[in-house]
């Protein structure tokens, strides 16, 4: 290039490059100096792309001793920046500038390259490796900024960055590589989808009150994102559609504290096969409008939605299915609107509160290693009988087992007995007659010593009729007084002899009396013995 050619302000940019030295060509009036208003910047603040292009290529070399570099504020740019494939040995810096045409990095190996507090018509940078930073704080990129397939070795910085990309991809960045931390927030706003899928970050991943907004789609797409350390969805983060972390691995926690989400009637969160190593916070006024689902998901700590609100109402507003988490902090703000199912998960403690169950639980295959609060037996099965899929005798059994867990045997036999009855609830006729004579009679093994109470019954009953009807004599010579009340228990008893029976025998409709005590006392006998043994067994 000529230098002859370049205009006073290029110049100034070229004589300062082989120092490093910044150019500064903003207005003394801050008011003029809105890269949004550059349609409006005289003469004196153009710089050509291809003069930048020309120094950044190595059209000149720095002076010995100094570290050249490209540093230039207030300028709007004219033409392409074009460094596609380029070796760019120096750093870029530029602040407050205007791009008339999109910047053009992809494949190109960069130093560092700041663009603070610019204003672009997109940014394609697929591919690029920048050895350094990322510097994007305060931009504005419309059409898209696009760092697929990139790799950053020190810190991408999007702090107060607006991408607006209505319908499209806000930023496309599948397949990022950034070796230190990630920064969307303070007050970081996309209009358009931001695509991560299958980046990986070295450090933290940092939304924290940023504002993401695409209400048709996805807010978020970051399947199989593998971030190193902690993930920061908080401090006032809001979302209008879907945040998608299927397949994600997080090596810190994932905190989405005081986060709103808000997709109704589709899926507000999707983190299922999630993997976090350790904690994830839904908590402290965490909202979501839609299903938030952690299906599959695997917590190593705890996954709190301690003060969450969950809202849903036609379909599922919480999924922890097949969830395996040490500890489930179920404690929302509120009742959750909507389906709650924690079908086939692995839970170790779960934490929960009855006046914030979900109306319709799906509990089939659940399993937990302790409740908090346990609660009563009673209040548990309310619990339990609140899943639309009905009746399923999985959940009784694994809440039997934890009350026998704690030492409440007699919370457990309730359960159980409860799950009878329910049971009953889907035979047909005939079972059910026989299961409600068998809960009658013992409560289906649940209450033997309910059966202690018809012995009593049954002893009275046949004293008074054999007392009014005495039996006759089988032998004479050895003729016993008949005592009518020893005589029915010498019938009831299952084994013994008081010698009462094989002496005296009833005729007719007696008969029938004395064999219906007989079998009334050794099936009523044994379950006596059988809860006794129970009893003895425990204690």
């Amino acid at each position: 290039m000529n230098i002859e050619e370049l205009s006073p302000q290029e110049r100034r940019l070229w004589e300062a490059f082989p120092r490093g030295e910044s150019v500064d060509l903003s207005s003394p009036d801050p008011a003029q100096n809105d890269p949004a208003f550059s349609e409006h910047w005289g003469q004196e603040r153009l710089v050509r792309a291809e003069v930048l292009v020309a120094l950044l290529a190595g059209a000149i070399d720095p002076e010995p001793g100094q570290v050249a570099a490209v540093r230039l504020t207030g300028a709007r740019i004219l033409g392409a920046l074009n460094l596609g494939h380029a070796e760019v040995t120096v750093p870029l810096a530029l602040t407050g500038c205007s791009f008339d045409e999109p910047p053009h990095l992809y494949w190109a190996n960069m130093s560092s390259v700041h663009m603070m507090r610019c204003r672009l018509p997109g940014l394609v940078a697929s591919g690029t490796r920048i050895d350094g930073h990322l510097w994007l704080e305060g931009s504005r990129v419309s059409n898209g900024l696009w760092l697929d397939g990139a790799h950053i070795t020190g810190i991408l910085n999007m702090s107060g960055v607006h991408l607006i990309n209505p319908g499209g991809d806000a930023l496309l960045a599948d397949r990022l590589t950034v070796d230190a931390n990630v920064y969307c927030d303070r007050d970081f706003m996309a209009n358009g989808e931001v695509r991560l899928p299958g980046a990986h970050v070295g450090g933290q991943l940092i939304f924290r009150q940023a504002r993401l907004h695409n209400p048709s789609g996805a807010a978020l797409y970051a399947s199989r994102l593998d971030v190193a350390a902690n993930v920061f969805c908080d401090g006032g983060f809001s979302a209008q559609g879907e945040i998608r972390l299927r397949g994600a691995r997080v090596g810190g926690y994932l905190s989405f504290v005081g986060a709103e989400l808000s997709h109704p009637e589709r899926t507000a969160l999707n983190a299922d096969d999630l993997s976090v190593e350790t904690d994830v916070y839904c908590s402290d006024k965490f909202s979501a409008d839609g299903t938030v689902s952690f299906a599959g998901a695997h917590v190593n700590g705890q996954l709190s939605l301690r003060g969450a609100k969950l809202k849903n109402p036609s379909g599922t507003a919480l999924s922890l299915q097949r969830l395996q988490a040490e500890e489930v902090l179920l404690t929302p703000a509120e009742p959750i609107e909507g389906t709650a199912d924690m079908s086939f998960a692995k839970i170790g403690l779960l934490r929960d509160d009855k006046t914030t169950w979900a109306a319709r639980l799906q509990l089939d295959g659940l399993q937990y290693e302790t409740l908090d609060p346990p609660m009563t037996a009673r209040e548990r099965l309310d619990w339990l009988r609140r899943d639309t899929d009905g009746y399923a005798p999985q959940p009784y059994e694994r809440l039997a087992q934890a009350y026998r867990t704690l030492g409440l045997d007699a919370d457990g036999r309730s359960v159980l007995l409860a799950k009878a009855r329910d049971r009953r609830k889907t035979q047909g006729l005939p079972r059910k007659i026989v299961g409600w004579g068998q809960d009658v009679l013992v409560g289906y093994g649940y209450r033997p010593f309910r059966a202690a109470s018809w012995l009593v019954g049954l002893l009275a009953f046949g004293t008074i009729v054999f007392s009014l009807h005495q039996p006759a004599i089988l032998n004479a010579d050895d003729t016993p007084h008949f005592n009518p009340f020893f005589y029915t228990l010498d019938l009831m008893l299952p084994i013994g002899d008081l010698g009462q029976e094989r002496v005296f025998s009833p005729d007719g409709v007696y008969q029938w009396i004395a064999n219906f005590l007989v079998i009334s006392g050794f099936i009523l006998g044994l379950t006596v013995a059988a809860g006794a043994t129970r009893a003895l067994s425990r204690e």
